[in-house]
């Protein structure tokens, strides 16, 4: 159980390390324009939507699991 505790922790730094050495996204490249313009992603439109359907799964998988354990 160590070593995989050891093997998670140094994968997490690694990941850590290597996104924080990605470049910063350069500023002020807006449409040039007023308004509200695009969202940042298509995904943006979907976050609350994404979220009820998380926590359905979760309660489901965990009466599920409750359910196979008793």
């Amino acid at each position: 159980m160590k070593t995989i505790n050891k093997l998670v922790s140094a994968i997490f730094l690694l990941a850590v390390v290597f996104v924080q050495a990605a470049p910063p996204v350069p500023g002020g490249g807006g449409s040039g324009g007023h308004g509200t313009g695009e969202p940042a992603s298509p995904i943006d439109m979907y976050v609350y939507v994404l979220s009820i359907i998380a926590v359905a799964f979760i309660v489901f998988f965990t009466k599920k699991y409750k359910n196979v354990k008793a």
